[in-house]
């Protein structure tokens, strides 16, 4: 489809009846009508030419600024040089204050590391609380600059050596490590390795912090005793366990079963790989437990227990620290959920509501108006993960009320099936629901992994014999799991996204974040379109590029409109808004968007989610390699430097048009956008700074050199200068990287944002 503005424009002039479907000319041209367009800044200057760039001219007082399009002449005249800076780089008007960093007191913890989403939830005007989510371990800087920031020495040497010593190769390689669990307590290796997985999981998790606003317009820590960490060990040695709700619940409370039980029952240590995130009205956050595939086993038996941890062994790789669960002996099938927390509670740890679904949680988006159902959205952010819709069964009265929360725990969770035609409708993830799985034939031949019964875990179907096979075998999601129906359906809930594979729900192109938008619109980030031999693939009637292309690799933002506009509507309507790419393309200048956030106007909000390794990364001349093959479009990314904050309006004579309004640190994501009800303050998320080479030594740099393209497509070389690694925030050479949290305002105190 051709996702250009215009298509976005048609598509938003739809309204909540109808969808525009059809298929429009992908435009390679600045947006037509006026030849100056207002906004509220001054867009910065990225590395890539976009359809329009702003004059410099502030034309009143009220800070708009005129935009206007620049000449394909002029855009090669104008990006031949660019220098990135390891730094949050804003408009000219704007700044930003470090609110909290990686290290920070917070109660009787610590900030934790790749701060992500965040929610602040106000209690008098100025003063609020703060939740921020810790997602992982990014394992170069983290390992560089722990003794320095935290203040502790960990074994990284002694416990790297015993490990390449004592590694185990698990289930023919597959899964490299060392099972530190069934290690005696008594043995060294297992002291160090649990002394390293401890630290790394005090890391992850979720944070409270409370703030008040100076009449400067900066915001400080007031330190309050609700201040508090949720991290990845709560429980084990102090009892701060969290607790679940809903079916999953019969699940955890067995004694004994198919897989592996943690004797536990229904408390559960910890949470961990906490991305993004949602706030309900009624003041309480939503924290979504992404790839815990990394330190857990991920894939359950017929009765919903876990495999054995030996299947997610202890590891240091060059990225991250995985299997961190494994020495704990904790229980996979815990994890992946959504926690629900209110930050007012001093001593609430965190609830987990099973009837959401277990799967790579990436976001959730709240709709609860007086007289209608609850509904929460959520994505599996993984290639071929599901967008799915929990329902609530009782009726929201009051949607401020606390009492609300009840309503996660008892529902129905749903999974989304997009037809071309631009409809689609939710199918339940009940035991007497049809399988009927999609062939592999519309994923491009990938494999499209479904549960391995009467064995635990999963198999592959790699064509659609193997679907008709299993249609065959297994007539229901009942057929598939075993125990009592109550039992099945908590077992269908943890082994959610198999079981949405199993039942035809469309794979997507890894869902990112799910936002409601103010007329109830549900708008959805798609990273990216690639095919993984791991996970699967999109759809490929439904997730294709500009040109038509399938595997594409920029990403799509989609709105989804419920039929009526009803919450508890089991059929929609659905449109790409947006889609990234190069202009020349059909894109709209941006690659792989992330989460998204509505302003208090009502206007969109993105931040991007590009892949480290590849930002800023060298593209040859006339885009081939050194072998002479062409740069594969995952190779593409570097052109678009670091990542990225946009501003979409989603009214006007721009509406639909992006604007660049920041980028970030170097090797950074920029994540967790989140407005104060006034529209003063925007509070964003730094994390993973020099995720790559780690801390910035003497400021070092190099030049690289870019096949870039004007918005027409006529190619030129651009020498870009890059930093190696970062010292943000504190700038100063040889600095350790910290995530950290930070305010950004207009220098004039109490202007809005937009």
């Amino acid at each position: 489809m051709g996702l250009n503005r215009r298509h976005f424009l048609l598509f938003l002039s739809a309204g909540l009846g109808t969808a525009a479907c059809g298929k429009f000319p992908v435009s390679t041209q600045a947006p037509s009508g006026t030849t100056s367009i207002q906004l509220p800044f001054q867009p910065i200057k990225g590395p890539m030419p976009l359809g329009v760039t702003v004059a410099n001219q502030k034309i009143n007082q009220a800070s708009l600024y005129a935009v206007q399009p620049i000449a394909p002449e002029q855009q090669i005249k104008d990006y031949r040089s660019y220098e990135v800076l390891d730094d949050l780089v804003l408009p000219e008007d704007y700044t930003y204050e470090v609110l909290a960093s990686w290290g920070d007191r917070v109660g009787d913890s610590r900030f934790g590391y790749n701060n992500d989403y965040l929610s602040f939830i106000p209690t008098t005007e100025g003063e609020g609380y703060l939740v921020s989510n810790f997602e992982y371990i990014s394992a170069v800087p983290w390992q560089q600059s722990f003794e320095q920031v935290v203040g502790k020495k960990l074994p990284f040497r002694e416990a790297d050596a015993a490990v390449r010593q004592a590694i185990k190769a698990i289930r023919d390689d597959k899964v490299p490590g060392l099972n530190a669990y069934a290690l005696p307590d008594s043995d060294p290796t297992k002291q160090k390795v649990k002394e390293i997985c401890k630290e790394a999981l005090i890391d992850q998790g979720i944070g409270v912090i409370s703030l008040r606003k100076l009449p400067d317009g900066q915001w400080e820590r007031t330190n309050s005793d609700r201040d508090r960490r949720i991290t990845g060990i709560s429980g084990l040695e102090d009892s701060r366990y969290l607790k679940a709700t809903g079916p999953a619940t019969l699940i955890f409370q067995k004694t004994k079963g198919q897989g592996y039980v943690d004797q536990l029952g229904n408390k559960i240590i910890g949470t961990f790989q906490n991305c993004a995130g949602g706030t309900t009205p009624w003041g309480t956050v939503l924290s979504a437990e992404e790839n815990i595939q990394v330190q857990v086993p991920e894939p359950v038996f017929a009765d919903g227990t876990s495999l054995d941890p030996v299947n997610r062994p202890f590891n240091i790789t060059d990225e991250e620290l995985t299997g961190l669960g494994n020495v704990f002996g904790l229980a996979g099938n815990k994890y992946g959920w959504i926690v629900e927390v209110d930050p007012a509670n001093s001593k609430d740890y965190g609830t987990k509501h099973t009837w959401i679904g277990r799967y790579r949680h990436e976001a959730v988006g709240v709709r609860a108006e007086a007289g209608k159902k609850l509904a929460f959205y959520s994505g599996c952010d993984r290639r071929g993960g599901h967008i799915y819709k929990f329902v609530s069964s009782g009726v929201i009265k009051d949607p401020k009320d606390k009492a609300n929360s009840k309503l996660l725990e008892d529902g129905m969770l749903y999974a989304a099936q997009f037809n071309q035609d631009g409809t689609g409708r939710w199918i339940p993830l009940r035991p007497e629901t049809p399988v009927d799985p999609t062939p592999p034939t519309f994923l491009t031949g990938v494999m499209l992994p479904l549960p391995l019964r009467p064995a635990g875990g999963i198999f592959q179907a790699d064509d659609d014999a193997q679907i008709e096979e299993f249609k065959q075998k297994f007539k229901t999601l009942a057929d598939l799991y075993v125990g009592s129906n109550a039992e099945k359906q908590g077992a269908i809930l943890i082994d959610a996204h198999y079981a949405a594979n199993a039942i035809g729900a469309t794979c997507t192109a890894r869902p990112e974040d799910t936002d409601i938008a103010p007329d109830g619109s549900l708008f959805i980030t798609f990273t990216s379109g690639a095919i993984s031999k791991e996970d699967g693939s999109p759809d490929l009637r439904i997730f294709r590029g500009p040109r038509d292309e399938a595997g594409y690799e920029f990403g799509w933002i989609m709105r989804l409109i419920e039929t009526d506009n009803q919450p508890d509507a089991m059929t929609f309507k659905w449109e790409m808004a947006a889609t990234g790419g190069e202009v020349a393309d059909g894109g709209m200048g941006f690659a792989n968007p992330d989460n998204l956030a509505f302003d208090p106007k009502g206007n969109l909000w993105m931040v991007t989610d590009m892949s480290t390794d590849k930002l800023n990364s060298a593209v040859g001349a006339n885009r081939l390699e050194k072998s002479g093959a062409p740069v594969k479009p995952s190779g593409l990314r570097g052109l678009y430097g670091n990542n990225t904050i946009w501003y979409i309006p989603m009214s006007g004579e721009n509406a639909g048009q992006p604007y660049l309004f920041g980028y970030g640190p170097m090797e950074c994501e920029v994540t967790g956008p989140c407005f104060t009800a006034d529209n003063s303050t925007l509070f964003l998320a730094v994390q993973h700074p020099g995720e790559v080479y780690g801390i910035r030594k003497d400021m070092a740099q190099e030049e690289r050199q870019f096949a870039m393209r004007t918005t027409t497509g006529q190619e030129f070389m651009q020498n870009r200068k890059v930093p190696l690694g970062s010292n943000w925030p504190g700038k100063q050479a040889n600095e350790p990287p910290k995530p950290s949290v930070v305010v950004v305002r207009r220098k004039t105190a109490g202007a809005a944002i937009s």
